[in-house]
């Protein structure tokens, strides 16, 4: 999508988003295939990861591929787009309540369970405008925008909390700090795709995704020392949700600085997810990823 965005200015990167739309379309039906083939063999496996205080909160990261894809697509495959859409969507939800729901009822949470793999399921909701407004559904958009941005700063409490008053993240879970960019990076998008308007709320969120990513780089000297885990993927969606904003911001404001800026961030977005690619393949022939903890 970012490449999508950046062609405006550089045409030849529409190729290039042609391209990755259709590996990422792989990937997720590959990964989503073998997710199905564990569910119907070790259903039991499923379960546990279900009630899991850190992996439940992974199950929304399915959806919210199937939006990212129904975003891409849409330049591509309307119709499969669409149809994707309203499947994504109300199947987000679903998993939103259950989640909310688990946080409600549950047993198994400590403070020093909460990290930023929490705001997935929230993230998701602030996604679903973009595609819900291009295909039509503006109050749907809405409502769902209305849940993300109310919840954001709840989590981001409880977050900050846990890291002043609770044992410092393990190192695996360290990458998910890039987390905290996307809420209001993906906040800024969805209120600009909803509004069509550069207002001063719209402003708060981008900036506020900008110094998260400020913050989340000041701490690559700790990032660089820890060994390659999955969670390194956590970088991918939030560099590329800081670039696609950036580009966004170029958009409203016509400022060639937001352009060269959003170019830079998608060069370097471009080169982490292609190593996080290429190390997760060596990684896998190693026999390095799916090991429990």
């Amino acid at each position: 999508m970012a490449h999508f965005r950046a062609s405006a200015a550089l045409p030849f990167l529409a190729w290039s988003g042609f391209a990755l739309t259709a590996l990422a379309s792989a990937i997720f039906i590959g990964l989503l295939a073998l997710y199905v083939a564990k569910l119907v063999r070790f259903p039991s496996a499923i379960i546990e990861e279900f009630h899991h205080p850190v992996r439940l909160h992974f199950f929304p990261a399915i959806t919210i591929g199937a939006l990212l894809l129904s975003i891409a697509l849409a330049q591509i495959a309307p119709t499969l787009a669409h149809g994707l859409f309203l499947v994504a969507a109300p199947a987000h939800l679903a998993l939103t309540l259950v989640v909310l729901s688990q946080w409600f009822n549950g047993t198994q949470f400590q403070p020093q369970h909460i990290n930023p793999a929490w705001f997935i399921p929230i993230v998701g909701n602030i996604l679903v405008p973009i595609p819900a407004v291009t295909f039509g559904y503006s109050e749907l958009g809405w409502f769902f925008f209305s849940i993300g941005i109310v919840f954001w700063p709840v989590l981001l409490t409880l977050f900050m909390h846990r890291m002043l008053f609770q044992p410092a993240l393990p190192p695996r879970m360290m990458p998910t700090l890039f987390i905290l960019i996307p809420p209001p990076a993906i906040g800024f998008i969805a209120y600009i795709k909803l509004t069509q308007t550069l207002d001063g709320f719209a402003r708060i969120l981008f900036f506020t995704a900008v110094f998260m990513t400020l913050l989340a780089l000041s701490q690559l000297n700790r990032l660089r020392s820890i060994p390659f885990f999955v969670s390194w993927w956590a970088y991918s969606f939030p560099l590329a949700a800081i670039t696609i904003a950036t580009l966004v911001m170029h958009e409203m404001t016509g400022s060639s600085g937001y352009l060269f800026a959003g170019l830079a961030l998608l060069a370097v977005s471009s080169v982490v997810i292609a190593g996080l690619l290429l190390r997760t393949v060596i990684a896998a022939f190693r026999h390095q990823i799916c090991i429990p903890e």
